[in-house]
């Protein structure tokens, strides 16, 4: 079915690279680049009447800041291994990685809840960590007096490499644009001090996550 609507798009002159295909969904990644305009979006809904078009403002910004990780952790042809489950997050990073397919040549293997990976089939684990998982870290090191370091600086599994395309958007981005579009997933909730702490702060400093999340890159950067 994908090859079937891959190759309706090249016919009508739909960029590929720059959405998702989806089971049943068609997830615009970048409007412009994609060159999805209406009448394009009617010839494709006519001819396959059973899609949907999704054409969500914030996936497209998720979209963006995911590519600004996946620029450099993709390699032509890579195998990417993804734990596939009901999570919004789940199918946000299936989301954002499945255009590399087309972009990079990349193969995504799915993997169960509990499922091992098998270090010689994949090259790279995609992990669906997002901005809220990794700021709540720093908190809850910093609240026991342990040196700050990101949970994504772990970067190497059993035989592969760990990447982590969602880590710098925030959980409200996944939330907002799964809920707007009414697509069913299981939102992830966090509990505790630190994730107490990043709501409160947030009220003050809406970019509170990005703001510490840049900050313990720096300080990673150079070595602190």
């Amino acid at each position: 079915m994908n090859n079937e609507i891959f190759r309706f798009l090249q016919k009508i002159g739909v960029d590929s690279r720059f959405i998702s295909i989806m089971d049943n969904w068609i997830v615009v990644n970048n409007l412009r680049y994609s060159r999805l305009s209406r009448t394009r979006q009617e010839l494709l809904c006519h001819k396959f009447p059973e899609l949907t078009i999704i054409r969500s403002k914030i996936f497209q910004r998720i979209a963006t800041r995911a590519s600004r990780n996946l620029k450099i952790d993709l390699k032509p042809r890579d195998k990417v291994a993804y734990i596939r489950d009901d999570s919004c997050a789940s199918l946000t990073l299936r989301a954002v990685l499945e255009p590399y397919t087309r972009k990079y040549g990349i193969k995504i293997i799915e993997i169960s809840p509990g499922g091992e990976v098998a270090h010689e089939d994949v090259d790279k684990v995609a992990m669906a960590w997002d901005l809220d998982y990794e700021v709540e870290g720093l908190l809850e090191k910093m609240l026991h007096g342990e040196k700050i370091s990101l949970k994504s600086g772990v970067r190497y599994g059993d035989g592969y490499e760990l990447i982590y395309p969602l880590i710098n958007i925030p959980r409200s981005w996944i939330h907002s644009w799964t809920d707007s579009e009414d697509i069913p997933c299981r939102e992830s909730v966090s509990e505790g001090i630190s994730a107490d702490m990043v709501g409160f702060l947030s009220t003050f400093i809406p970019d509170v996550r990005e703001k510490m999340y840049s900050s313990a890159l720096f300080l990673k950067e150079n070595g602190l």
